[in-house]
């Protein structure tokens, strides 16, 4: 089919079932982060998933290629950012399997039924206020910073989505663990699984992925560490093997 990319855009390979992504370096772009959740997220058939702050949608796009998943619904409040999700969405024949709604996380219990979804996937901005340097371009700060919403925001609307046992995944900074703990508990939503990532062996990890589970009982597992480089350039084989890379 016949692409038509908006100025600034390009299109990029995800490497799996020769599905693409269309993006715009100016606005934003997906990371690491994004690609290594839809990997650490376990999806059974049937399942219908809410990905939270969707952006360009790379999440559910991987996420359906990658699980047995019924139906991803994408949220996303940046209307540029949604119109590329669904334009890529289109171009890789998805249509029946993700939806985009653009829409405020802020308001996700509003804009969907109660307890409607089996999962949910988020990304969310990682720095407050006073974390960081707040990029001047609008669209990159918003991905970045709690400029719209907070962490509160985001666990307080995933947990009210969220059936009855249901599971939340979130990728975040190490950093906010403890405030992330003590929200989610505040949510009765129970960390149930954690997996911290480093980008090499000898390094403090830069990243965290936790799986929570709505109502669960307390029981945590920390999986063994995520190395992303063995040297420079040179990714773990673990990268290499499960994701790609």
């Amino acid at each position: 089919m016949t692409i038509n990319l908006k100025e600034g855009e390009r299109l990029d390979d995800l490497g799996r079932k020769g599905y693409r992504i269309i993006q715009n370096p100016a606005t934003f772009c997906f990371g690491i982060d994004a690609v290594l959740l839809t990997g650490f997220a376990k999806i059974k058939p049937g399942t219908k998933v809410l990905d939270m702050g969707t952006g360009t949608g790379i999440i559910p796009i991987l996420m359906e290629a990658k699980t047995p998943a019924e139906h991803f619904t994408a949220l996303e409040i940046q209307e540029e950012s949604a119109d590329m999700a669904r334009r890529s969405i289109q171009m890789n024949g998805q249509e029946n399997k993700i939806s985009v709604v653009t829409g405020d996380v802020k308001e996700a219990s509003k804009l969907f039924a109660a307890a409607s979804f089996d999962v949910v996937t988020v990304n969310p901005p990682y720095m407050t206020g006073g974390h960081g340097l707040t990029n001047p371009d609008q669209p990159k700060a918003i991905a970045r910073h709690e400029i719209l919403c907070t962490l509160e925001d985001v666990i307080r609307e995933s947990a009210a989505c969220l059936k009855p046992g249901g599971h939340l995944y979130m990728v975040h900074r190490p950093f906010r663990l403890s405030e992330i703990m003590v929200t989610m508990n505040r949510y009765k939503l129970e960390p149930k699984r954690m997996r911290l990532v480093y980008p090499y062996v000898d390094r403090e990890p830069n990243m965290v992925l936790i799986e929570a589970t709505r109502g669960g009982n307390p029981r945590i597992t920390v999986e063994a560490p995520l190395i992303v480089w063995d040297a420079p350039n040179v990714y773990s084989k673990e990268m290499r093997e499960n994701y790609g890379y």
